[in-house]
């Protein structure tokens, strides 16, 4: 059983690709928004654009094909990532002192002069099927949402399919967020936003 932490908040959505320009694509094509921001993260051999949402922020994350591998996993089991551009992951802001084993080793990650420790896991598979939720701490008073131009967009509802919907709540009860509804089935990630254009949903 996962212990679960007394205070969590959500930091930012992942949408998974096999190429950046792949995922940016699809992202924009479903919001009718453009993404900015983002560059790599040596760490993890990966790169990123960002769409800001106010209070949070959205990813399109992929393997950076000018980076060296890492001799780890990468987070986000992008190794074994196939298939067309999809949601994977929801991340949340806590404090790592507290994090459960299951969550990962926690590591010290930069991107220019943003700092912050994650944890992931040794395989780079979350637990619950990958819908348990990443974790991170922001160190210092920088975080992405102060750097991206305002969107217009906000999320309106995440819903996340999991095979075990009480095992999941029960290992986050110092999570709530009305925006966030969990469901029993197969893992699986939906966003809807409010967006500029009226509202978009992303998969």
């Amino acid at each position: 059983m996962i212990l679960g932490l007394d205070h969590l908040a959500l930091d930012h959505l992942a949408l998974a690709a096999e190429t950046l320009e792949a995922g940016v694509a699809h992202a924009e094509a479903a919001l009718g928004l453009p993404l900015a921001g983002g560059g790599a993260h040596a760490l993890m051999g990966t790169h990123n654009r960002l769409l800001g949402l106010g209070d949070l922020y959205f990813e399109v994350i992929a393997i950076d094909p000018s980076a060296p591998k890492p001799p780890h996993a990468r987070w986000f089991d992008l190794d074994h990532f196939r298939g067309p551009p999809r949601l994977t992951n929801w991340i949340c802001r806590a404090d790592l002192r507290h994090a459960p084993p299951e969550a990962g080793r926690v590591l010290d990650v930069a991107r220019g002069d943003l700092r912050w420790r994650m944890a992931v896991p040794e395989s780079g598979v979350l637990p619950m099927g990958g819908t348990y939720p990443a974790l991170i701490e922001w160190l210092g008073d920088r975080h992405p949402t102060q750097r991206l131009p305002d969107s217009g967009a906000r999320l309106a509802l995440l819903e996340i399919a999991t095979p075990d919907p009480a095992a999941l709540r029960a290992a986050l009860p110092g999570f709530a967020d009305p925006r966030v509804q969990f469901s029993q089935g197969a893992p699986d990630f939906r966003a809807t936003f409010d967006t500029p254009h009226g509202r978009r949903v992303l998969t």
